[in-house]
């Protein structure tokens, strides 16, 4: 008897251990394991290379039907902040970030790594680390795959049909999110919980990459004023996620419960505001052209690639620090 009960005892333990490892590896409230995890679920029909290859397939659609940003300056800062926010992420596919020219306040990644930033998003947050907070949740989206995982959980398994049925999906939504049409949104939506999921994740992110987490909090707070002034002001995707009262109080408590304390954080830079008025100026200069196509404009190449505010611009070292934003004592 005393053999059985340690034999059983060892296919206890060699089943138990195993489980106990992969759970700590998967710990999403471990801020340390951060790019180490597996939190991309447990079931998908996709892999990581079928994936990137639909999301490139999407991405390619969505340039096609939408007005690219291309200019240097805001194109290269919008990717680093992104790439900056990836590298400390559980994303294991490369991205590729580019700005949309759309008012709507919103950012959309698409599977495999496909990501593309409104200027309405930019243009509308205060800050830095605003901007960074919604791109975070964006490439928790990615990192977790939710994307296939929704299209694993509607049951298509004929593999045969689903470049078909997805793109049909995928890059619908991607269009007419580019172009600021109405989304039908359909299997698209994104589960609540998967939304709560990239909002846990990306908080995380924000705080990794050394972003003030509380402006997650303040974007949120500013998308449910945002849509009290002005109902449908916002992206129609927005109506996907959680109650926005509920996701505030969600991260809130999240801040204090996971995120160990630091004494100052990136909050603002020179460079955010600087990019954002040369976004501002290049966005109203398409919108005069598009409203007049017909009317004669002179343009002028800058000498430095730059536009100047008052005709001549200067900056100093103090101005390029990032402001830090120090956390109160308790």
């Amino acid at each position: 008897m005393r053999i059985r009960k340690e034999g059983l005892l060892a296919v206890v333990l060699a089943l138990t251990l195993p489980l106990l490892a992969v759970a700590g590896k998967n710990d999403k409230k471990d801020v340390d394991a951060i790019g180490e995890r597996d939190v991309d679920g447990k079931v998908n029909f996709y892999s990581i290379e079928k994936e990137i290859a639909l999301g490139k397939g999407m991405a390619q659609e969505v340039e096609r039907n939408s007005k690219i940003i291309d200019d240097p300056v805001v194109a290269e800062y919008v990717n680093r902040v992104g790439q900056n926010i990836v590298r400390n992420s559980d994303a294991k596919v490369p991205f590729t970030i580019k700005m949309v020219d759309a008012k709507e306040i919103n950012a959309f990644a698409l599977p495999g790594g496909f990501f593309f930033v409104n200027s309405g998003l930019m243009l509308r947050a205060d800050n830095e680390a605003e901007l960074a907070g919604v791109m975070a949740h964006e490439i928790a989206h990615v990192a977790a795959r939710h994307g296939t995982r929704q299209a694993t959980r509607g049951q298509i398994a004929n593999y045969a049909s689903l470049p078909l049925i997805f793109m049909g999906g995928w890059a619908g939504f991607g269009i007419r999110q580019a172009a600021g049409f109405a989304i039908p949104m359909g299997f698209m939506r994104f589960s609540r919980g998967m939304e709560s999921e990239a909002d846990l994740l990306g908080l995380q992110y924000l705080y990794k990459t050394g972003y003030d987490p509380t402006a997650m909090v303040d974007f949120f707070e500013k998308l449910l004023a945002e849509q009290k002034r002005k109902p449908g002001a916002l992206s129609k995707l927005f109506s996907s996620h959680p109650p926005t009262g509920n996701r505030v109080e969600a991260t809130q408590e999240r801040i204090g419960e996971i995120l160990p304390s630091r004494p100052e954080y990136v909050f603002q830079t020179s460079e955010f505001l600087d990019v954002q008025s040369r976004l501002s100026a290049l966005t109203q200069r398409t919108k005069e052209e598009s409203d007049d196509p017909n009317k004669p404009t002179l343009r002028r190449a800058p000498s430095d690639g730059t536009i100047p505010a008052d005709g001549e611009e200067t900056t100093t070292e103090e101005d390029e620090r990032p402001t830090l934003k120090r956390r109160p004592q308790e």
